[in-house]
């Protein structure tokens, strides 16, 4: 299948992008600059990949995000919260509807240059806190796009029931250098080591078994996970 794949430069997307290149024929990877606080610093992540494998890139610029919505993720919000990233603090770097948006455009990119197939890299530590990142979201999501365009756009999400773990473990397969992918939501000169990505990824290496190729700013013990509801 010729397909796009969302490809923020995290480790999710990459490892997507890389997984995506064993199967299917992928004509771009695309990147969204929405104004978050870590656009500047993943965003080059995804480039180096996409070049590294040969993949055209495309960057989209959506200013009105940061111009209009809510969310401590972006810079015009307010400070990153620190914790696990399942904690309800972690409702404060919700976008609005993002994953909607960047899908609708990607859906119209992909099929303008006849691709018939989206890949997202949502999976399963997402569902608690980012109602667009669960599979109802992706399935109504993945119907709208196919009834919506002539190439009938099917949205491909192979790690919607992964944890972060067996992705950074399919990672690690693919041969994915993850010291070229960026988690932090602060966006700083390093990962801060306690925002809840942070916290995702540095479990996620535990988890896996593997060695973590980040610099942190803090290797405090990572915060409990919060109990279910």
């Amino acid at each position: 299948m010729k397909v796009v794949v969302l490809c923020s430069g995290g480790m999710d997307s990459v490892t997507a992008l890389y997984a995506a290149r064993q199967e299917h024929d992928v004509m771009a990877a695309v990147s969204f600059d929405y104004g978050a606080k870590h656009n500047a610093r993943e965003i080059p992540c995804a480039s180096a990949h996409a070049a590294g494998l040969g993949v055209r890139h495309e960057v989209i610029a959506l200013p009105f995000v940061n111009q209009l919505f809510a969310s401590a993720l972006l810079a015009s919000g307010g400070d990153i919260p620190e914790g696990h990233y399942q904690a309800e603090n972690m409702r404060q770097t919700v976008v609005p509807f993002r994953n909607a948006i960047m899908l609708s455009i990607a859906a119209g990119f992909a099929e303008s240059i006849g691709a018939s197939g989206l890949v997202i890299a949502a999976h399963a530590g997402d569902h608690v806190i980012y109602p667009d990142c669960r599979e109802s979201f992706m399935a109504a999501m993945g119907d709208a796009m196919r009834l919506g365009t002539y190439a009938g756009i099917g949205l491909l999400r192979p790690f919607i029931a992964w944890d972060k773990a067996r992705i950074a473990a399919e990672g690690a397969r693919l041969g994915v250098d993850f010291a070229r992918t960026w988690s932090c939501y602060k966006g700083g000169a390093v990962h801060c080591g306690r925002c809840g990505t942070c916290v995702e990824r540095r479990e996620a290496f535990a988890r896996a078994g593997l060695a973590d190729p980040t610099p942190y700013e803090s290797t405090d013990p990572l915060p409990t996970q919060p109990s279910p509801c």
